[in-house]
This record gives C-alpha cells, structure tokens and sequence, in this order.
C-alpha cells in the first residue's frame, strides 16, 4: 500500500499577524504549488531526503546560496518532529499503533520562507500520510493544533495557528483565536466563507528575501508580553480589521477590501523596520494601483487588482526584478468529519 497526501501554501489575506495574539484572520489555501507525501510499508521507518537536504554543493557558494534559500535544517527535520509529535498524541490519547514500519519521503515546490507556510504543510501532508497508514482519524481543529505543537513544542518554531487552520480546512477561512474559546475548548472558532465572493487577488513572492518567521515575530512578540500599548492597540487593529472585511466581502463591496488590504500592512510597518526588499515588493504593486501586504512574515504579497490589463502590468513590473506573481487558484475546503472516531 502507498499512501500519498498532499498540502497547500496558505495566503493571508487580512488580520495576520494577530492570529499568533487571540486576534482574527481570514486565510485561505491555494493549490499552485504544494509539498506532498508519500508513505509505503517497509521493513525499518526511514526517512528519505528531499533535494532540499542534499549534502552534496558545486561550490562554497552554492553552499551558502543553498543555506540561505533552504536553511540549515531542509525538510528532513520536519518529518522526524512530525513522527515523534504523532506518536506522542497517539500515547497521550490512548491510541494504539500496530507494529508496522514504513519509509517516506517529501517535496516540495513551495517557496521557501517567504511567508506561504511551506514548513506546516509538509508537516501537514505528513501528519494526514500518517493519520492513512496508521487508520487513525483527527478533526480538523485537532489536525491544525497537532501541526502547530510540531513546530512549536518540537521544533521551538515560533507560529501562530492561522497557517495550520488554512491548511486542515482548506477553502477561504473567517477564523477567531479568542482567548476564551481557546483555553475553554482549546481550538477557536473557524468559519469557512465562499471564496466566490472575492475579488481579483495575485500573489507576488521573492525568494532571494527569505527568512525565518522567528525573525519577523520576535520583537514583535517581546513587545506584546511586555504589554507595550502600541503593538496591543495594532493587535485589537488588525482583529477589528478582519471583521470589517468579512462584512464587506459579503457585501461585495470591493473598494472597502481595497483599503483595508493596505491598512493592514501599513500598521504593521509602523511598528517595525520590514525591509528595504519588502517595501519595494508593496510599492511596486501598489504604484500600478494594485493593493498590497504581506501574506505572512514577508518576501511574499497579495493584493487586489482591477482586470486583465493591470495583472499584465504586475507581472511585468515584478519580472524586470525577479519577482514571481500568480493568481492563486484556491484549494476546495476539506469537509468535517463525521466518524465517531475522531479524536
């Protein structure tokens, strides 16, 4: 038997980053790219590496131009925390695992931390390969808590939940992260909206920006456990920000999503130096007369944008500096579960 899953990057369309401070968002999954899983039964577990955990470099250049696009750690790192994290929650619960070993791979054609979530969905692709081998079924709240505990309990990724939520859903995501909700029942409350309703959306990414989330959430996150009113008034902002879209996207009234897609970037590089490069990728888009912001810590965007001739215009400002720009074509949400096994 060979299980193969797949996972998509996720895009943040507003609110981010106050899912990592019980704030709200809205996210969705896109299917242009994906890491994907495969998993077949096998004498011993082993793991197979990726070209992103090669060994082998043309050059002492090639080496370092590896480790700042891929980092030092590739996907072979992910896949063993997502085991162990497996294997723990399956303990935790109760669950028992027959004895069967497996060997499984990964890859991945999502860029590399440049704010798509391309970590949590190999991550996610694995935790479902495993859920298939093992016959073991998690909800989708369950599954998003999982991935994130992978990163942040094994691995002390600092994240937030909204990429895992976009990822076990799919489809275009209304999520709250109140508190209350979260300490009561330890998942927040995720709606899936029609993502018929929205506008014209690119994505614009840049690879040579890549950089760890940990670097764009550290003093931000310092900050917020300090108290400092600044970044707790940007939060309230950002949550207050995402309801306001919501209703103006069920009221299909685009030219508020517009300006609510640039305020949300703006507050966010009011209270923090962003980047040289990801201020140019913003007003490169936004001089055409796109709207802009991050998709998640930065090297990548999404915007809003008029018609065919404006898109033309995009991709051909962001080719003349090496800057990749799609239409995101959304992934189909995944339906609850109705098992009662589901744990």
């Amino acid at each position: 038997m060979i299980i193969r899953t797949r996972a998509f990057p996720r895009a943040g369309l507003i609110g981010n980053p106050s899912d990592g401070y019980f704030g709200k968002t809205i996210a969705f999954a896109f299917k242009n790219f994906s890491a994907s899983i495969t998993l077949y039964e096998s004498p011993d577990l082993e793991i197979l590496p990726s070209r992103r955990d090669h060994s082998v470099f043309r050059s002492i250049q090639g080496l370092a131009e590896d480790v700042k696009r891929h980092g030092y750690y590739g996907g072979f790192r992910l896949l063993k925390a997502s085991i162990k994290r497996f294997y723990d929650y399956c303990q935790e619960r109760n669950i028992e695992l027959d004895n069967r070993n497996f060997t499984i791979r990964y890859s991945s054609d999502i860029p590399n931390q440049v704010g798509l979530a391309g970590s949590s969905a190999i991550i996610t692709a694995c935790i479902r390969a495993l859920m298939g081998f093992f016959h073991v079924n998690i909800s989708r709240h369950t599954l998003a808590n999982l991935v994130l505990s992978v990163e942040t309990q094994e691995l002390s990724i600092p994240a937030g939940l909204q990429d895992r939520v976009a990822q076990a859903y799919q489809g275009l995501v209304f999520m709250d992260f109140n508190k209350s909700l979260l300490d009561e029942r330890g998942y927040g409350d995720y709606i899936h909206l029609d993502p018929t309703l929205l506008p014209n959306l690119y994505v614009a990414y840049r690879e040579d920006l890549s950089e760890g989330t940990e670097v764009y959430h550290n003093d931000l996150r310092g900050r917020w456990k300090r108290g400092d009113p600044e970044v707790r008034d940007a939060i309230a902002f950002w949550a207050d920000l995402t309801v306001k879209f919501r209703d103006a996207l069920l009221a299909r009234d685009h030219a508020k999503l517009f300006g609510f897609i640039n305020a949300n970037f703006d507050k966010r590089a009011s209270l923090y130096n962003v980047g040289d490069g990801n201020r140019d990728l913003i007003k490169t888009a936004r001089d055409i007369g796109a709207s802009a912001k991050f998709c998640g810590s930065g090297g990548a965007i999404i915007g809003t944008f008029e018609d065919e001739a404006m898109f033309a215009r995009l991709e051909k400002a962001f080719a003349s500096k090496g800057v990749g720009v799609l239409k995101p074509e959304y992934a189909p949400e995944i339906p609850s579960p109705t098992t009662t096994q589901v744990k």
